[in-house]
């Protein structure tokens, strides 16, 4: 079992910035890739960026240049630091870990409120 803690969301003003870090605990040795998904309201859940345990990180292309997802494996957290912030990207975040044998564990989320 991995369990997963959000931290960082909340209101920011169109341009502005955030950053949210996930804790990372229980069955950390399985974890090989973290990432972020952020689901906006009325729209399916997307995977916004991830990272494996290596470093290496994918963005989506709605946020290639405007995010960045960064890992501190001795803290056992990732972090999406969120820049340039537009209305579009109000959403809750939700931070996912995925395990070796497929498994995913994601967090509870946090919410994340862009206002124009």
């Amino acid at each position: 079992q991995v369990q997963l803690v959000e931290s960082g969301g909340g209101l920011a003003q169109a341009g502005g910035s955030l950053r949210l870090s996930c804790a990372a605990s229980g069955s950390i040795s399985s974890i090989s890739v973290m990432g972020w998904y952020r689901q906006a309201p009325g729209k399916s859940r997307e995977l916004v960026a991830q990272i494996t345990d290596s470093g290496q990180t994918y963005h989506a292309d709605s946020v290639k240049g405007q995010f960045t997802i960064s890992r501190d494996n001795a803290k056992n957290t990732v972090y999406l630091q969120m820049n340039s912030l537009k209305s579009e990207d109000t959403a809750i975040y939700y931070c996912s870990a995925l395990l070796a044998d497929g498994t995913i564990f994601l967090g509870r989320g946090t919410q994340v409120t862009v206002s124009s």
